[in-house]
């Protein structure tokens, strides 16, 4: 993932409400006050006439139309992307539900080319993420950091084993850093919501991952940061003293808990039997406590996990 084709080959294998990405420094101790993630979205909105008149030609006039109705953050990342020569290559042309199944993988992908830009993203260095339409992380500095397959110990079950194989037990994969965990976990908060917001489309396993994704790098965030606190001391102090980082890292959280809420009633089409578990470890006290202590918000372990305490 270090370039634009290793992005491909690799991954392949398989608004917050009143709060800035980016903000002035800040006393570290401090608590937040409460705030949520939440972005539009019309999950039910009518598209039978983009259906109807489907074709091959116009598969990315009818990725852009059904999002403009569904789901803007989509719609906007499709326009931003409309000219990336690889898009159309993750994208299944033969019928609308085929294209509809096939979008957790071209968002996914489509994700890494707009935060991986070289204009946006200087790899070790700082790290730009397309969170929604109106919302986006720019060149936040991440300091460089551990290899992420130093989180393996950490790991004691097998709940994301394929993963793990990919992205911690690959030789190359598993030495990226902090920006290999962020470019994970991102691509796959666009993933999620992309194949969500058309499930009842899709009719086969294109998009089977959808929510594993998100709870696995999830877990990963978590890890990486315990391991950061417990083992690199320096590098610690440097990313909790660094207001944009943490920021992120919140956004990223509750994000990930909004969208996991709101592609619950597909969970069998988007997700393995696996997912409650994974978040159920997400939210163990260790794992909240280092997500607290490095962004200084409550965590909400409740009914409204997309909300701080």
């Amino acid at each position: 993932m270090r370039n634009r084709i290793t992005v491909l080959t690799a991954c392949l294998a398989l608004s917050l409400t009143q709060f800035p990405v980016a903000e002035a420094a800040q006393d570290t101790t401090k608590v937040r006050a409460p705030l949520c993630y939440e972005e539009p979205v019309q999950p039910n909105a009518d598209v039978s006439d983009l259906k109807a008149a489907f074709t091959s030609s116009k598969w990315l006039q009818t990725i852009q139309g059904v999002y403009q109705r569904r789901w803007p953050s989509g719609e906007g990342l499709a326009i931003a992307q409309a000219k990336d020569q690889y898009f159309s290559q993750f994208v299944t042309k033969t019928s609308f539900n085929a294209l509809a199944e096939s979008l957790m993988v071209a968002i996914h992908e489509e994700t890494h080319m707009w935060d991986l830009d070289p204009s946006r993203t200087s790899w070790d260095v700082y790290v730009s993420a397309w969170i929604n339409a109106s919302r986006k992380a720019m060149k936040v500095p991440i300091h460089g950091g551990f290899a992420r397959r130093e989180i393996l110990p950490l790991i004691t079950d097998n709940l994301t084993k394929s993963m793990d194989d990919i992205y911690l037990r690959d030789q190359q994969q598993g030495s990226y850093r902090i920006q290999g965990v962020i470019a994970e976990l991102n691509a796959g908060l666009m993933g999620l919501p992309a194949a969500s917001v058309v499930a009842e489309f899709i009719q086969g396993i294109g998009a089977s991952n959808a929510r594993d994704i998100v709870a696995t790098n999830i877990r990963y965030l978590q890890l990486y940061l315990r391991v950061a606190k417990a083992k690199y001391p320096d590098y610690w102090a440097k990313i909790k003293a660094q207001p944009e980082l943490r920021d992120f890292v919140l956004v990223e959280f509750l994000r990930a808990a909004y969208w996991l809420a709101r592609s619950e009633p597909y969970a069998a089409k988007l997700g393995s039997a696996d997912v409650a578990k994974i978040v159920a470890k997400n939210y163990a006290p260790e794992n909240v406590a280092i997500i607290e202590e490095f962004t200084g918000a409550k965590v909400n372990t409740g009914t409204a996990r997309n909300c701080t305490l």
